[in-house]
């Protein structure tokens, strides 16, 4: 996977032209999905497909989001997918407790080197409450994120704000479990990329790193929104320099405090802007 994803790019399994066009839309992860994009009369057709895409080894990263834990169709996916070389990842849906990432685990390790990579997506209530205990659940889960639309409807919440709470959890539980800070949920208007940007910007305030997206044309706006701009680059540089030149904490010449913490936002944020962290 490239240093510091920022776009996860979700696609439908069903549709092998509309992946093979979203492995060149230039996003840092691609994402299959099996389980809502896909009719239920179209899911032996997607898995197989994408078993043929993950055959080998893709250029881009490509992950896969399976069909609803513990059923036959998720069964499926994983005993087709999880030994296949071209697979970076396994997206768990709904997940609501530790034991889910656990069981999955347990039924993908039939692959050299174990269980692929696993992200968590928790979309409900009781997921949330178990944030940290699902973080936490097994090495090979590697992040956490929200599914915010099934979430959205489980609380009854009715805009931006109502999901703050919920999503600084998920922030605190992926910061104390040692995970990458998450990546925001999808933002479904394609066409509204203002209220994406916003969007975006209000996730950064609160600690996310990146965004999936549902259509290429949302990459940009992501992107734009996740990396430092140059005069944020410029005050981490200064920063950095200062802390050089100087020993404990100290005042630069605009006023602002610098101590440890912020020196190593600094270093951070100089790390994001090349893409490396």
């Amino acid at each position: 996977m490239r240093p510091c994803p920022l776009t996860w790019l979700y696609v439908p399994g069903d549709r092998p032209e509309v992946v093979a066009k979203a492995l060149v839309a230039g996003a840092d992860v691609v994402i299959v999905d099996l389980e809502d994009a896909v009719a239920p009369d179209r899911k032996a057709y997607a898995r197989a497909a994408t078993a043929e895409l993950l055959a080998e080894p893709r250029p881009v990263p490509v992950h896969v989001r399976v069909n609803a834990l513990g059923t036959p169709p998720s069964d499926a996916d994983l005993e087709a997918l999880a030994p296949l070389p071209g697979l970076a990842g396994l997206r768990l849906p709904k997940v609501t407790a530790p034991a889910d990432v656990v069981r999955t685990a347990e039924r993908a390790a039939p692959r050299e080197g174990g269980a692929p990579a696993l992200y968590a997506l928790l979309e409900s209530a009781l997921g949330v409450e178990h944030a940290f205990a699902v973080a936490t659940a097994h090495p090979a889960l590697r992040g956490v994120s929200l599914g915010e639309a099934d979430l959205r409807a489980d609380l009854g919440v009715r805009d931006e704000a109502g999901l703050d709470w919920c999503r600084s959890r998920l922030v605190v539980a992926a910061r104390a479990a040692g995970l990458p800070p998450p990546a925001q949920s999808v933002h479904p208007d394609v066409r509204d990329t203002d209220g994406l940007a916003a969007s975006c910007a209000r996730g950064r305030a609160l600690g996310f790193l990146g965004r999936a997206a549902i259509h290429p044309r949302q990459l940009p706006v992501i992107e734009r929104a996740y990396l430092p701009t140059p005069r944020e680059v410029e005050q981490a540089r200064a920063v950095i320099e200062a802390a050089a030149t100087e020993q404990g904490a100290q005042a630069l010449p605009d006023g602002r405090f610098v101590d440890r913490a912020v020196v190593e936002e600094a270093h951070r944020t100089l790390a994001l802007s090349r893409r490396s962290l």
